[in-house]
């Protein structure tokens, strides 16, 4: 199976966050440890990583929502 690092994060909840969000949509996923957090307090940083075939789809949910102009 092959994966891609879909996003980075300087904090560790942010990754697990999205990681719950592709979880409910049943997108196998994985956090990542990546480093030290930049500032005091941040946490380590973290990425989120699919696989492969998984991407557009995890990008799709992770992606904030378009505001709509009438």
């Amino acid at each position: 199976m092959s994966w891609i690092t879909l996003k980075t994060t300087k904090a560790r909840w942010e990754a697990e966050l999205m990681q719950q969000i592709l979880n409910a949509y049943d997108i196998p996923c994985r956090v990542l440890n990546i480093g030290a957090g930049i500032y005091c307090g941040d946490g380590s940083q973290a990425a989120i990583q699919v696989r492969t075939k998984d991407r557009w789809t995890a990008l799709l949910l992770l992606s904030p929502a378009e505001d709509v102009q009438d």
